[in-house]
């Protein structure tokens, strides 16, 4: 799977969270994301004046529409995100509940490093093979019937 297929299914799965996604369904998006964000972001604090003016709020004018652009997109892809990880821990077997346990970890002094540690590496585990209780391989792209 390409990085336009990739980015093709984020969108078009924008609120969809039943079923499974596969490695690259998830990982092209987040680094067209990682992409976006920081050229926004870096394009703000450039034409914008500077760390010095990030820090006390005073952008020029466009210094705060790349900044607005980029909390905008951040928004925009905010729900198609939180989909396609769920998606994600479906194709390894686990509840999208999974997701809030994470995040509550990485909130807790110490404990935040183990949890970004294994929500990289779970991540980036191969899904499981054939259908599981979410839903057929989305490597197979067929259902083998096991669930009908």
């Amino acid at each position: 799977m390409g990085m336009a297929e990739a980015v093709q299914l984020f969108f078009k799965n924008y609120v969809n969270f039943q079923g499974r996604s596969r490695r690259a369904e998830y990982w092209w998006p987040v680094l067209m994301n990682l992409i976006i964000s920081w050229s926004l972001t870096g394009l703000a604090i450039i034409v914008g004046g500077g760390f010095d003016a990030l820090g006390t709020l005073g952008f020029n004018f466009l210094g705060w529409v790349f900044y607005v652009a980029s909390v905008l997109w951040g928004l925009f892809v905010f729900l198609p995100g939180l989909s396609v990880t769920v998606r994600r821990l479906h194709d390894r077997i686990m509840s999208g509940w999974w997701l809030l346990g994470f995040i509550v970890a990485i909130l807790i002094p110490f404990v935040n490093l183990i949890a970004i540690i294994a929500y990289l590496v779970i991540m980036a585990m191969e899904g499981t093979s054939g259908p599981n209780k979410f839903g057929a391989d989305p490597k197979s792209g067929h259902d083998v019937g096991v669930f009908s």
